[in-house]
């Protein structure tokens, strides 16, 4: 590739590399490799069911009053502030719901599986054995390991929740802001597993995190807005689980900056070996 070529790539690259899209990425690569349509299978009719359920009690019950109080601070503009509020709250109960009963083990084996198929089985056996050979991903991964989660949700990300709601009654910039810290807050969530993977501790958590916190702000933000979306809430959690997975491999193809940034001077004791459940015959 010439000179010129590759000054006149580096957009178009950029673009395809930044985290708001990931998510989008996500759903177009759910949507094309079947391998991973059988995971949904069992899981989306209750989704759209318990959405439009959770979603049209909202509405009725709690819209208009929202709405009246929304009137002190926006005027005309509360009746948009309040669809976003009911959405959000919306998608945030039925978020409870399903990752607590439902949805957690199929995000853990959506997102192995889309890194055994993009050859990362070294990440993944050392949560669980693949299997390998098999042209299904899906096939070739074993026993999940117990109490497997895929991302973390306790009382600390509900106060959050709650404590950031106010930020729609600011006038215009209120429901963006809103989104925008709860993206930068729920973006790193989404690689839970994968620091499990890695085994890093709470420190190395947080230096690796720091590293790409555009990113991971951008990741989540995305993803948010895509969970506000009437009855595919759920759809979208899960198509945002492959996202996830593809920004995993993004970042291992440009190497572990928290390693990188220790430099050869760095003396430390030598880091602990994976354990490895090994590959299935």
């Amino acid at each position: 590739m010439s000179r010129a070529s590759q000054l006149l790539a580096r957009p178009v690259v950029a673009v395809s590399q930044a985290g708001w899209l990931f998510p989008f990425q996500g759903f177009w690569y759910f949507c094309s490799h079947p391998y991973l349509w059988p995971l949904l299978k069992g899981r989306l009719l209750p989704c759209v069911l318990l959405s439009v359920f959770v979603l049209a009690n909202l509405f009725i019950w709690t819209y208009l009053p929202q709405v009246a109080f929304l009137y002190l601070f926006h005027r005309a503009g509360a009746w948009v502030n309040g669809t976003f509020l009911v959405l959000g709250e919306g998608a945030a109960i039925v978020a409870i719901i399903f990752e607590c009963f439902f949805v957690d083990e199929t995000q853990v084996d959506i997102f192995d599986a889309v890194l055994v198929a993009k050859g990362y089985e070294d990440l993944v056996t050392t949560r669980r054995p693949v299997a390998a050979d098999g042209d299904d991903p899906v096939k070739r991964l074993g026993k999940r390991e117990r109490h497997a989660v895929y991302a973390p949700f306790n009382l600390r990300q509900i106060v959050e929740f709650v404590l950031l709601l106010p930020l729609n009654l600011i006038p215009v910039a209120g429901v963006p802001l809103f989104i925008f810290l709860t993206g930068y807050r729920a973006g790193p969530l989404q690689h839970w597993r994968y620091f499990k993977f890695l085994d890093f501790d709470r420190k190395t958590r947080q230096r690796y995190i720091k590293e790409w916190r555009w990113k991971y702000t951008w990741f989540g933000t995305s993803a948010l807005m895509l969970q506000l979306v009437p009855v595919l809430s759920m759809f979208f959690l899960l198509t945002t689980t492959v996202g996830s997975a593809l920004l995993v491999v993004h970042m291992e193809e440009r190497g572990n900056p928290v390693e990188d940034d220790e430099g050869p001077g760095y003396i430390d004791d030598p880091p602990p070996q994976r354990q490895s459940y090994g590959t299935l015959v």
